[in-house]
């Protein structure tokens, strides 16, 4: 039988029982003196998720249209396009359905949980209110099987964003979908919009599963692999292996390379990639007119894979990342990181073009088409010019004026020194695995620099909860982005919105395996 816990009872409870988050549970802390933050300093108190700083600044937001919405996570059978799943998604569609809210309204949403396990909602890329973050034994109890949960919050800032669980691995079956938040005074323009959410999958696919997916990876590259070749060839043994009903096939991917990303890949050899849950053999088409303005707005909903994109004998003019304006710039492909947004404008020109999202470094890719006259359409192996072309990545991007962080000096500056490997899959942040009982502490109204340090030979989609951050000089305003290995990367961000945030990689294996850590804002 399901249960509903009313608003007012649930956030009692939610007091009481993550009171510890601000005072003993997760009070191991850290305090650098000098303007910097270390995780071995003395233990003080911190904002809790439901304190009173938390509802001020909700407070400040303001409440506009309450837009209520119901939505179910619950076992479901997906046809990805001539191969039927069966996954965990949100109704019976994949992506889950959009969600769509003017900046200014106040979002309503229950999640009624049918999984046989408990869940939540993480709303990627949103400065909300902290209890409403969605990451279970932080700021929220985790949503039982069979039970519901009201996430009401105020929603500020026009942009393209997307929900999914924060519990284990489930981002990586069908919880997911994009949520839109429109600008009531949209400075573009344009005729039509095409929201394109990339992913890659396995959930389903000859008995595979994202936590049997983790189980292996944590085992270690080397693990019951003796004799076999790790050299430079790609070793895609989930195509190769063959499979049976006691044990699927194996899905550990190596020797995948991309120079784009310093070097490996990635860790896992997804049998499909996706553009709006369909696999290429059978592609979703947007219908438009020759001539037609057309909004596409990109999505890496994936939980290992990086997508370089590019639309057939077409430029894309980049107007947004994370759900912030830059600078426009053209170009003819853009990568995305697990996590990352981009919007751009395109002309539609006449005939039948692919929107091809290669899987950077394993030579598989997820398709889409645009149409918009007659002719045949381009076979699934199509592979657009455009894809060798001209490509932007975000560190050259510039914030659009109205966004730019005015320049100050850091108040505080955190080092996030990311670590581990594939061969012994122990990813961390400074050498320590997640541990809920350690935060880096903030004050609010500081300008805080995060330095992540890449010591790994992987890169990694690092993204922080609650909040943008600005690339140096002047650059793109994000939530998420990619760290190369043997590079560092500069981010500052203001500390306006106080509870406690998670700052994790946004490839859901390293974060699962403890590539995660918390930041908290003092009293």
């Amino acid at each position: 039988m399901r249960t509903h816990t009313p608003a007012h009872t649930r956030r009692s409870v939610l007091g009481a029982g993550l009171a510890a988050a601000g005072s003993g549970l997760l009070a191991a802390c850290s305090d650098g003196a000098g303007g910097s933050s270390s995780p071995s300093a003395a233990p003080a108190a911190f904002v809790t998720p439901d304190g009173a700083e938390v509802a001020a600044a909700e407070a400040k937001r303001g409440s506009g249209p309450v837009r209520s919405i119901r939505l179910t996570a619950t076992r479901a059978q997906i046809d990805l396009g001539g191969r039927t799943v069966g996954t965990w998604a949100y109704g019976d569609r994949l992506p889950g359905k959009e969600v769509r809210v003017t900046a200014g309204d106040t979002l309503a949403l229950t999640l009624a949980n049918h999984l046989p396990e408990p869940t939540s909602m993480h709303w990627h890329g949103l400065a909300l209110r902290n209890d409403m973050d969605g990451v279970p034994g932080v700021t929220q109890r985790p949503v039982r099987a069979g039970a519901s949960f009201d996430y009401r919050f105020a929603v500020t800032h026009p942009g393209t964003y997307w929900f999914h669980p924060h519990s284990g691995v489930q981002q990586d079956r069908g919880l997911y979908a994009p949520l839109i938040v429109e600008d009531p005074k949209e400075p573009l323009q344009y005729d039509k919009e095409w929201v394109v959410v990339l992913d890659d999958w396995v959930d389903g696919v000859d008995g595979s599963t994202p936590d049997a997916v983790l189980a292996e990876l944590a085992k270690g590259m080397d693990h019951d692999m003796g004799g076999m070749d790790h050299g430079g060839g790609m070793h895609h043994m989930s195509m190769k292996t063959a499979v049976t009903a006691e044990k699927p096939p194996s899905r550990m991917l190596m020797g995948a390379t991309s120079p784009l990303l310093g070097g490996d890949a990635g860790d896992v050899a997804y049998p499909y990639y996706l553009v709006n849950g369909r696999a290429p053999a059978d592609p979703e088409t947007f219908a438009a007119k020759p001539g037609d303005r057309i909004r596409i707005r990109f999505i890496n909903a994936g939980g290992d894979t990086a997508f370089r994109v590019a639309l057939g004998d077409h430029t894309m003019t980049v107007t947004h990342t994370d759900g912030f304006p830059v600078e426009h710039a053209e170009t003819d492909a853009l990568l995305l990181g697990m996590g990352e947004r981009y919007d751009v404008l395109v002309e539609a020109k006449d005939g039948v073009f692919p929107l091809t999202a290669l899987a950077e470094g394993k030579k598989e890719a997820a398709q889409a088409l645009l149409r918009t006259g007659g002719g045949a359409a381009p076979g699934a192996s199509a592979r657009p010019r455009e894809l060798d072309g001209k490509l932007l990545t975000a560190d050259r991007l510039k914030a659009g004026e109205a966004v730019r962080l005015w320049d100050r000096s850091p108040d505080r500056t955190i080092t996030l020194r990311l670590t581990g490997s594939m061969a012994k899959y122990d990813w961390a942040i400074n050498g320590e695995k997640y541990d809920p009982s350690r935060r880096l502490p903030v004050a609010a109204g500081e300008r805080v620099r995060l330095s992540f340090v890449n010591a790994t030979t992987m890169w990694h989609p690092m993204h922080l909860h609650g909040h943008t951050f600005g690339l140096a000089g002047g650059g793109a305003r994000k939530d998420t982005a990619i760290v190369l290995p043997g590079k560092r990367l500069d981010a500052d961000f203001d500390a306006d919105n106080p509870g406690l945030w998670m700052l994790h990689c946004h490839n859901v294996y390293h974060s699962e395996s403890g590539m995660m850590t918390l930041l908290g804002y003092r009293k």
